[in-house]
């Protein structure tokens, strides 16, 4: 193995480790935005069971900050794939 071989070799297991980074990254941030929004809809649920005296509140809010979760993932990972294609996924404005 020459110089120029271990250089390529290193460059090429740098590069691997940024990817390797950028996915756990991207894997980090997807399931942030689902606990926080299954979070912070779960403790408004709670709060308003809480001041109305009922039980309800809770499960429903949570369920539509699921669903809200899904839709903030969704769109995330929809914007990094067209990043990356560097063009468009084929929806028209439309039906955006």
């Amino acid at each position: 193995m020459n110089k120029l071989d271990i250089i390529i070799y290193m460059r090429q297991r740098k590069d691997d480790r940024r990817k390797t980074f950028q996915t756990l990254t991207l894997i980090t941030q997807l399931g942030l935005v689902m606990i926080v929004a299954m979070g912070m809809t779960t403790a408004a649920g709670i709060w308003l069971d809480q001041k109305l005296g009922t039980s309800f509140f809770t499960v429903i809010l949570f369920f539509l900050g699921a669903a809200g979760g899904c839709q903030g993932v969704y769109r995330m990972v929809k914007q990094i794939f067209r990043d990356e294609d560097g063009k468009d996924d084929g929806i028209s404005k439309k039906e955006r």
